[in-house]
């Protein structure tokens, strides 16, 4: 069956995804991308995509109306619901705390700092359940929480001489199969701030995996229509 634009663009996503993941390297990401808008039929494009899981879940059909699954950091979230928390608090007193990287949220997580700081990041971490809750307290002192953009992600807090709430965000739709996170608390002459955005490593896959895909449409644009090896109807440079 002849593929269409939409379905060729749908690839195109999975396989942009895949990158963001670290399931393909540039260069198959780059070899695949073009094949993908050089194809003509559901067979040349569905071994594109055979050996590359959408996150979470099985490949999404060829001619499936459903939008391709969220990548990078929201990747496969229920695997990262469940088991023992490895952290249920932190406390900064004239000093600071950190969690970060692969570590597990205890559905009730206590911050506190006083003259101090902290730094929750929640990019790549685990949930002891589906609903979390993190109570942030400062007094005289400030706590940082940072979230992928595909995080549920609920602010509730008070700020008394001080701020609590939220800042920059960079574009991302919440996934559905996502733990809910709400943040609450109060900020006495001090500040909690929650931000969204996703880590450098990923920024930098994503920027790489469309400056490929950017490369591939060119490249099929000055080769022009296919025609089935003729070699007629293809553009002279």
């Amino acid at each position: 069956m002849r593929a269409s634009d939409a379905e060729r663009e749908r690839i195109a996503e999975l396989l942009r995804e895949a990158v963001a993941e670290g399931r393909l390297d540039m260069d198959e990401f780059d070899q695949r991308l073009e094949t993908a808008y050089k194809a003509r039929t559901h067979g040349e494009l569905e071994p594109l995509v055979q050996d590359l899981p959408a996150p979470g879940s099985a490949v999404v059909p060829v001619g499936s109306s459903v939008p391709a699954p969220l990548g990078g950091s929201a990747a496969n979230w229920p695997a990262r619901i469940g088991g023992p928390a490895t952290s249920t608090g932190g406390f900064a007193l004239w000093g600071g705390f950190n969690r970060k990287g692969r570590w597990t949220v205890a559905r009730k997580f206590t911050a506190f700092a006083m003259w101090g700081g902290g730094e929750i990041d929640l990019r790549e971490a685990h949930f002891e359940d589906r609903e979390v809750v993190i109570r942030c307290f400062t007094i005289m002192g400030g706590i940082h929480v940072t979230a992928p953009p595909e995080l549920n992600v609920e602010v509730r807090g008070i700020g008394i001489m001080g701020g609590f709430g939220e800042g920059s965000n960079e574009d991302g739709e919440i996934s559905p199969d996502s733990p809910r996170v709400r943040i609450t608390g109060f900020a006495l002459m001090g500040g909690v701030g929650v931000d969204r955005k996703r880590t450098k490593a990923e920024r930098r896959r994503l920027k790489e995996a469309k400056e490929a895909e950017l490369e591939a449409r060119r490249r099929h644009e000055l080769e022009g229509p296919d025609d089935g090896g003729s070699g007629e109807g293809r553009k002279k440079l």
